[in-house]
């Protein structure tokens, strides 16, 4: 396993690398980072769970889950994974985690709970909700990581996030999103920028990026090493590798589901 200067082992990976679209191969954006004795899982749409266990872990090991904003493949499971954490008393979770994301959380969660009612409902010891701003950037920590959020350009309450360890590796998350100043201050100077790349640059829409768009972002912040992710099955058929050396030069990688990249 990689380490960097400190010592710090840094792990992520890859659960998902596509978008709500059903597919085999891809299941919507999702991915583990395990650093500093803490796992964080960011995003948690439809099939996150199996994927997770896939990847040899549980649930039950998950410290803080993170959501980049509430769209159906990027918090549809949210409501499953608080039922599996609850039942049954054999398997139900016994340690603490926090549920984190943008202002609004706190109603989709509000809004489960109205729908489910105590099913979902955790005792408060092994719960917590924690909103950030999603018009600057804000701050939080899980044991001796600290999570960077930045508001990024999709919806009015998506956010990207950057992860620091206590050893000085960093990791960016974009979320979804399109160009924006906001996103390359995020990745500025990362070891690892998992950034979304939805369609192909000849299927440009607004609030998502494109291959060349992602390279650029990562070209402008000086990042280590790009990964793209968040693929529609456009991309499958494409050569999404050429498309962002169009404006990116350094290590490339394409995310697939299961894929683990240590740092």
């Amino acid at each position: 396993m990689g380490r960097n200067a400190m010592g710090v082992p840094v792990t992520v990976t890859i659960l998902g690398s596509g978008t709500i679209v059903p597919s085999l191969r891809r299941s919507p954006c999702s991915f583990l980072l395990e650093a500093a004795g803490q796992a964080l899982l960011f995003d948690i749409g439809p099939g996150t769970m199996r994927r997770l266990l896939e990847a040899g872990r549980t649930i039950g090991e998950i410290d803080l889950l993170l959501i980049s904003h509430i769209h159906p493949d990027h918090s549809g499971e949210l409501a499953s994974f608080l039922f599996a954490a609850k039942y049954p008393e054999a398997y139900r979770r016994r340690r603490p985690f926090t549920l984190a994301g943008a202002r609004g959380l706190r109603g989709l969660y509000d809004a489960l709970r109205g729908a489910y009612g105590d099913w979902i409902v955790l005792p408060e010891p092994l719960m917590s909700l924690r909103e950030l701003d999603p018009r600057t950037p804000d701050i939080l920590a899980a044991g001796a990581l600290t999570i960077r959020s930045r508001p990024v350009a999709h919806i009015a309450t998506s956010i990207g996030y950057r992860v620091e360890t206590p050893g000085g590796t960093t990791v960016a998350y974009s979320g979804d999103t399109g160009p924006c100043e906001s996103l390359v201050e995020l990745a500025r100077g990362v070891d690892l920028f998992l950034c979304e790349c939805s369609l192909t640059d000849e299927m440009k829409v607004e609030g998502h990026l494109t291959p060349s768009e992602a390279g650029e972002a990562a070209s402008r912040a000086g990042v280590k090493r790009l990964v793209l992710t968040h693929f529609y099955p456009e991309c499958d058929g494409a050569d999404i590798a050429a498309q962002c050396r169009r404006t990116w030069k350094g290590p490339l990688t394409l995310a697939e589901d299961l894929m683990r990249i240590r740092i």
